[in-house]
């Protein structure tokens, strides 16, 4: 049997999605046997097998298919003629996606920043917290979930090196100037995210809006960006502020993975 846990355990840090396939159960006769696993990424690399042939082929299919969908399922095949098999029995087999959990980039580690991040432990969000003011966090009280990382505006490439763009990034900006938010904006627009939320009025998305089509040459503008972000839920404290926050996060993340 093919060291499954720990091949788990490399593509966890690697940030990198795939499928888990177990056999749950087996009637009759069958090329494979309960707790048969096979990992299977988007690259279309196999790792372990449940039983090859055409049977095989499919799951894999079907695996890539479950992760982008990113839900757990449990498929049900029974092998004669369509599989090219004569054995006749039934397979059960489970996909689960892993690594496909949401993560958050949240830029600005001022009061409600700092809010956000503690509302979102405990739930499906990874949270990395960034600021580029020196020694900013030293005095923070955060949850020890919570990744902090301190950035320097006069390298701005840093800003976007410390995201993992793509299907399951989240990306929030609440920083002290309004220049590094707009910085951080026209950065992120052309990039991949699942969410791209700006704090700030409907005046300040006006705003933004025309300096991004006049001044960068970025003919979506605003359209992609959340502003104002968070649930019209009402409150104005920074709490207050944050809860709305988080639960359009979470319905944004719900709303994908329910469907």
């Amino acid at each position: 049997m093919f060291d499954w846990i720990n091949i788990l355990n490399e593509y966890k840090q690697k940030y990198e999605p795939l499928a888990l396939v177990t056999v749950t159960k087996v009637l009759g006769s069958a090329p494979c046997v309960v707790g048969s696993r096979m990992i299977v990424l988007t690259t279309d690399k196999v790792h372990g097998t449940v039983g090859g042939g055409k049977m095989e082929f499919q799951v894999i299919d079907k695996a890539l298919e479950i992760l982008n969908n990113n839900k757990i399922e449990v498929v049900t095949y029974t092998l004669g003629p369509e599989y090219e098999q004569c054995c006749g029995g039934k397979v059960e087999i489970l996909i689960e996606p892993m690594n496909k959990l949401p993560e958050l980039f949240l830029f600005g580690a001022g009061h409600i920043g700092v809010e956000i991040s503690n509302l979102l432990v405990g739930t499906p969000f990874q949270v990395n917290l960034i600021d580029s003011r020196k020694d900013w966090f030293i005095n923070l009280e955060l949850d020890a979930a919570i990744n902090i990382c301190e950035v320097q505006v006069e390298d701005f490439k840093t800003f976007s090196d410390v995201v993992r763009w793509g299907d399951n990034c989240y990306v929030l900006v609440l920083t002290h100037d309004h220049t590094i938010d707009f910085d951080i904006i026209a950065m992120a627009i052309p990039k991949k995210t699942k969410y791209l939320g700006l704090i700030g009025s409907k005046t300040k998305a006006v705003r933004f809006n025309n300096m991004l089509i006049n001044e960068m040459a970025i003919a979506e503008g605003m359209k992609n960006v959340v502003c104002p972000i968070g649930l019209k839920i009402g409150g104005s404290t920074p709490k207050e502020i944050a809860i709305s926050v988080v639960a359009e996060l979470l319905q944004v993340h719900y709303s994908s993975t329910n469907k």
